[in-house]
């Protein structure tokens, strides 16, 4: 297919899906209601809870769900063809990631705001609480421990990205408290703030850092400390001092950042004779597991994604201001990520093969550059790896409109590392709230507190980090079954709102019980299969934490089926908020 011809026929079926389904999804069946009270008014407080603006909400939700996951799964998961991955990633969001963003949110919105593993208590019962508590711990752990490293990592990779990234911080604060101190114009102070970012990044070209070795730990180890730091203090100010700020203009730079993605792949399919060289169907990758049920675990976030579930019912719930809005927020920032995803494929199918340079110096083009990238599972694999399939296809589309190379690195680069900077302080905001709430029901108030909470957080995903050293490389011990664990959260979310619209009645619940069977037999099949890889490795920790959580994944499936199978007249509709 002709690269110009798939991204307007993908981009413009996100736009009827959004208008045909999406609005079938908030005015059928969740049935959004302008009037209804919601958590971020009924609670506010001016520190978690706090009603905003529909277009800075969503930013913040965006930059949340989207981190490093649709660029980095989309680059792994291409080498089984760009057919399988672009059906996945179109059809998994319209049909399942924005149902389960969506559902996840509403469900939240209508409980107070509470996270998924408190409103598991009231439509399930207390012990799948627990289950699901268990798990959600166990994906955010990970995910806290690992993005230091993963963030650490990029820095290195790209050193150019280090001072925008960190200057983001005193504008983000600034764009906070001009908005919400000083009532200024927000189109205004959006303007100003994603002005002077774009300028940062160019200083940041003039100014590349490399972090050395500080009292005897390695340049990822300092870069871990600082950031599980950075993470401790952004999780306990107030949202709108810098989290949703420094998230909502992070969306505009993802924005923008697209914009020029978009316009460089469409002038480069037009002009420069870019063609997809990345093969249409290629199940049989040398090294890479089957495609099924691979591919689902691999290409997570573009598609459908546990994670999402955490920040709708986490930190999203308790800003959206009316019932409505969560539409545009749940359904369209997942079709939007989807969107992302879809450019990220292009990148790496065919910007690549705009030219490629080996470590040998060789220039390649067309199907050789993609062979040589891609000629491997091993080859293909590894963060570095994934990255600069991206930044190389990307830059190269970008070269099209004219942005020299050095500067198209250093855009992509900054824009990388500030999704994942959005993900590790979204993710120690979400796991607060879940340690919180769980101490908050045992009547252990010392230990449910923001800053209790909050170090309990950071301290456990330190430990994890630096298990194994002092380069904080202690997280890629668990990584290898992060990506099947992400995708259960996801089943069961989609399990939770399947419950909740079966006790509303009707026919509905099956829009979100079918994903939610799909995503079981996808994830249990992978977990199995791991497994099976994990004792024959001898890798006998992972193979254990992944038994026990394929254990209680199933507990809760069978404590939630009487729930979706029972008659709606003999259990009642537990209270809304």
């Amino acid at each position: 297919m002709d690269t110009l011809l798939l991204i307007l026929v993908t981009f413009f079926g996100y736009l009827a899906a959004y208008h045909i389904y999406g609005r079938f999804l908030g005015g059928k069946v969740f049935r959004l209601d302008s009037r209804a009270l919601v958590p971020s008014k009924e609670l506010e407080d001016g520190l978690d809870f706090v009603p905003t603006r529909r277009g800075i909400i969503f930013g913040h939700h965006y930059a949340s769900i989207a981190g490093t996951g649709p660029i980095v799964g989309p680059a792994i998961g291409i080498i089984w063809g760009w057919v399988p991955a672009l059906l996945w990633v179109f059809l998994g969001a319209v049909i399942m990631g924005g149902v389960h963003d969506l559902g996840s949110l509403v469900v939240s919105l209508r409980n107070q705001g509470k996270t998924l593993t408190e409103i598991t208590a009231r439509y399930i019962n207390r012990r799948v609480r627990l289950i699901f508590f268990m798990i959600m711990f166990l994906g955010l752990w990970i995910v806290i421990a690992i993005f230091g490293l993963v963030i650490a990592l990029i820095f290195n990779i790209f050193p150019t990205a280090v001072l925008p990234v960190w200057l983001q911080i005193p504008i983000a604060v600034g764009t906070g408290w001009v908005i919400y101190r000083r009532s200024g114009n927000v189109t205004l102070s959006t303007a100003v703030a994603v002005g002077i970012m774009y300028l940062t990044i160019y200083l940041g070209t003039l100014l590349p850092f490399s972090m050395g070795e500080v009292a005897g730990l390695p340049p990822t180890g300092v870069w871990t400390i600082i950031l599980l730091i950075y993470a401790f203090v952004a999780s306990i100010l107030p949202v709108t001092v810098l989290l949703q700020p420094r998230d909502y203009i992070n969306a505009w730079q993802l924005f923008i950042s697209m914009g020029l993605l978009a316009a460089g792949a469409l002038l480069a399919s037009s002009t420069a004779g870019m063609e997809l060289v990345a093969p249409a169907f290629n199940p049989d990758a040398e090294g890479a597991p089957p495609i099924w049920p691979f591919l689902f675990i691999t290409i997570a976030c573009g598609a459908i994604s546990g994670f999402h579930c955490l920040v709708s019912s986490g930190t999203t719930s308790k800003q959206t201001a009316c019932e409505p809005d969560a539409l545009f927020i749940g359904y369209g920032s997942m079709l939007l990520e989807s969107c992302l995803a879809v450019l990220v494929l292009v990148a790496v199918a065919a910007g690549i093969g705009l030219g490629y340079t080996t470590p040998d110096g060789e220039v390649l083009k067309g199907v050789a550059a993609w062979r040589h990238h891609y000629h491997s599972w091993g080859a293909a694999g590894g963060l570095a790896a994934n990255i600069n399939a991206v930044v190389i296809g990307s830059a190269n589309m970008l070269s099209v409109l004219g942005i020299p190379k050095f500067l198209g690195v250093g855009i992509m680069g900054v824009f990388i590392v500030s999704f994942a900077g959005t993900t590790l302080d979204t993710a120690t905001r979400i796991q607060r709230y879940i340690i919180s709430e769980l101490f908050s029901d045992m009547k252990l108030t010392r230990l449910s507190g923001r800053y209790s909470a909050t170090a309990i957080a950071v301290v456990t995903a330190a430990l994890l980090a630096f298990a194994t050293g002092a380069d904080g490389n202690g997280a890629l011990t668990l990584w290898p079954m992060f990506g099947a664990v992400n995708q259960l959260l996801g089943a069961l979310a989609l399990l939770v709102v399947t419950i909740y619209l079966r006790e509303r009645g009707g026919w509905y619940y099956l829009l979100s019980g079918l994903p939610c069977l799909f995503m079981v037999v996808m994830t249990t099949w992978a977990m199995l299969l791991n497994e099976g890889i994990f004792i024959r490795e001898g890798q006998h920790l992972l193979a254990v934490i992944n038994a026990f959580t394929l254990f209680l994944a199933s507990w809760m499936v069978v404590e939630a089926a009487p729930r979706i199978f029972r008659s709606t007249e003999e259990v009642p509709e537990p209270a809304e908020a």
